[in-house]
């Protein structure tokens, strides 16, 4: 079974006490951050499926912190769920904007709680999917594009070693055609390295775009919910 990685940052104890008790309980793993700067370090090196994050916390604030990790690359895919007794709505709007995809407002109750978790856990393993979905097609569309560029000089590749083929069967071979067969085969091979050589480059696939799409989308999903209740 795979175990879900919770991150918890508060800088009160208590809180990050409570938190770990019930979501322990549910079976999720609980990963502990006592302030911003800890609580970035850990969503880097521990890749949790989600974050519970304080907002009024000494250094770093839940909303400095929050943009930080939505920010960077290897983070940006966790969703973040802000926990806050600030419940304006220009509080919450600063949140989403800070790249929050949830919020729970304080005192919260065990079923919202876990009710949004969950929810957030499933956006996690959604957008994993996606992301790996978008890299397939990625990849998929530079091989086609490959496979059209290399065409071309394998074509004349092939043209060439015929044509050099009847060269040496001739009883008299016209050294200047020959040569002439010989430079076309290395351009073309030449090309070909450079098309290969160019697909390898491909060593990233940049899906910022993509997974803060998904995001506002999910955003105006929440959001809607909320009116609604």
């Amino acid at each position: 079974m795979d175990i879900k990685k919770v991150l918890v940052i508060d800088d009160q104890p208590g809180n990050v006490f409570l938190l770990q008790d019930r979501l322990n309980k549910e079976g999720y793993k609980v990963i502990t951050a006592y302030d911003g700067t800890s609580g970035i370090k850990k969503a880097k090196d521990d890749s949790p499926d989600l974050i519970l994050l304080d907002v009024m916390m000494p250094g770093i604030d839940g909303f400095e912190t929050c943009k930080e990790i939505s920010s960077k690359k290897e983070t940006s895919h966790i969703p973040v769920i802000m926990v806050t007794a600030l419940n304006s709505t220009e509080d919450i709007q600063k949140g989403f904007d800070s790249g929050a995809f949830d919020y729970i407002k304080k005192p919260f109750n065990k079923v919202e709680l876990l009710a949004r978790v969950r929810s957030a856990v499933r956006f996690s393993e959604t957008n994993k999917l996606l992301i790996e979905l978008e890299k397939i097609n990625t990849f998929s569309a530079t091989v086609k594009k490959t496979n059209h560029e290399i065409k071309q000089p394998l074509t004349l590749i092939n043209l060439s070693v015929t044509a050099l083929k009847r060269e040496l069967e001739q009883l008299e071979i016209n050294k200047d055609s020959a040569v002439k067969r010989v430079e076309f085969i290395e351009t073309a091979a030449a090309d070909i390295v450079k098309i290969m050589q160019s697909m390898l480059n491909i060593d990233k696939i940049e899906l910022n775009n993509f997974i803060e799409n998904i995001k506002k989308n999910e955003f105006k999903i929440n959001s809607e919910v909320d009116v609604l209740e």
